[in-house]
């Protein structure tokens, strides 16, 4: 069963205006789901709970952006 989230809103609207776009927040409280559910099959989804996408991030970000080239949603824990 998906609970919808207040934020929905705002991630689509920020999705329509941005070729990337951050979530981030706490543990389990449905990022992930969330993004799954308004996913666009033209944004790429990354997340950098992957420490080689993190670090590739942090110390080459143009890289990263060649990697995951926009539309994307980056998503970190």
């Amino acid at each position: 069963m998906y609970i919808q989230r207040t934020l929905e809103a705002v991630v689509q609207k920020a999705s329509a205006l941005f070729p990337v776009i951050l979530v981030t927040g706490p543990r389990q409280v449905g990022k992930t789901t969330m993004l799954e559910k308004l996913s666009d099959e033209k944004r790429k989804y990354v997340s950098l709970d992957a420490p080689i996408y993190r670090e590739m991030a942090k110390t080459d970000p143009e890289l990263f952006l060649q990697r995951f080239s926009p539309p994307v949603t980056v998503f970190v824990k």
